[in-house]
């Protein structure tokens, strides 16, 4: 079963450093990294803890309890939606721009849109808490705007410990950004 989100780092095997932008096709939504070991770890627990309440939605609808079983339905779908969304957050890239997408909202802005995508030293957010730390993100700032929007920080869930992968993202989206901004 192929798994999409997996395999957004395939042009960067040993044989492929080089190419900037290696998808063929650039109309669809590209994530220009892999999701990172402490998002993946969160979204296994969240499926975990679906399955053990879908386990015991079963239990409770063989003993008879309807309503005690569908609530038990609903939380386990919750966990697995949450699960899911969880692991589409991070930025994406397209032809047509880029994309912020968080737990709760998706933020779209189109290249022409985009005056300046680059990578700076600044406070961000560890794992998404509100406790910031030294360290540095992809910023994108829209025109007529003054205040920047982060993409991707260097201590999110995506690339807490990895350094080499958080430049290897931000070159990718800052050369998706050279060649559709300008062109």
């Amino acid at each position: 079963m192929p798994l999409p989100f997996l395999t957004a780092d395939r042009a960067f095997d040993a044989d492929a450093e080089d190419i900037a932008l290696p998808f063929d096709d650039h109309d669809s939504w590209r994530r220009p990294y892999r999701p990172g070991p402490w998002r993946v770890a969160a979204a296994a627990t969240l499926l975990l803890l679906a399955s053990f309440v879908l386990l015991a939605g079963v239990i409770i609808t063989v003993t008879g309890s309807l309503s005690g079983a569908s609530v038990c339905f609903v939380l386990a779908g919750a966990a697995i939606v949450s699960a899911l969304r969880l692991l589409r957050v991070g930025a994406w890239v397209s032809r047509h721009g880029v994309r912020r997408v968080a737990f709760l909202r998706t933020t779209t802005i189109a290249w022409s849109d985009a005056s300046v995508v680059r990578t700076v030293q600044q406070p961000v957010r560890w794992l998404g808490f509100p406790r910031t730390v030294q360290g540095q993100a992809l910023i994108v700032v829209r025109r007529g705007s003054e205040t920047p929007m982060p993409l991707l920080t260097d201590h999110n869930a995506d690339f807490l410990a990895r350094a080499e992968a958080f430049e290897r993202a931000t070159d990718t989206v800052e050369a998706w950004s050279d060649e559709y901004r300008t062109g």
